[in-house]
């Protein structure tokens, strides 16, 4: 499986949401613009992102979008699969009856590929993104040019 526009761009806005809701709703457009992302597009991925309950709407003046959960509950593997579908590394649409070689390959390759993958992914939190994204933040800020 390769991640898409929508599973990059819908983590990366995830991460920036998470960095600055400062426990109210982030403007979309604030988002789109730090991030350097379409706004239409934002406003596509976030409304798959609502229906799979990792954030929540607020209309009117000062809405926007928050998390539904703390950010340490929230999986990438969650966001991905909510923007991507399930993770596999192999195609498995349309698969015949397998022979005990491509029984071997499956069983010793691509499942255990898609098992730690999926493990990996389940691992990393939203709240050690944003940790993260701040630390790096923080080292640019630091840095002194000459």
């Amino acid at each position: 499986m390769k991640v898409s526009t929508k599973g990059r761009y819908g983590l990366r806005a995830l991460v920036d949401v998470a960095a600055n809701s400062q426990g109210g709703p982030v403007s979309l457009v604030q988002t789109a613009n730090r991030q350097n992302i379409s706004l239409n597009y934002l406003e596509q991925v976030f409304g798959v992102l609502r229906k799979a309950g990792i954030v929540v709407s607020v209309k009117g003046a000062g809405g926007g979008y928050m998390l539904a959960r703390d950010a340490a509950c929230i999986t990438v593997k969650e966001i991905l699969e909510a923007l991507e579908g399930e993770f596999s590394i192999a195609d498995r649409a349309g698969e015949q009856e397998y022979d005990a070689v491509q029984k071997a390959i499956r069983e010793l390759v691509w499942d255990e590929v898609d098992q730690r993958v999926n493990e990996f992914l389940a691992q990393r939190t939203l709240e050690q993104l944003v940790k993260e994204y701040r630390e790096n933040l923080d080292y640019s800020s630091n840095m002194y040019y000459i």
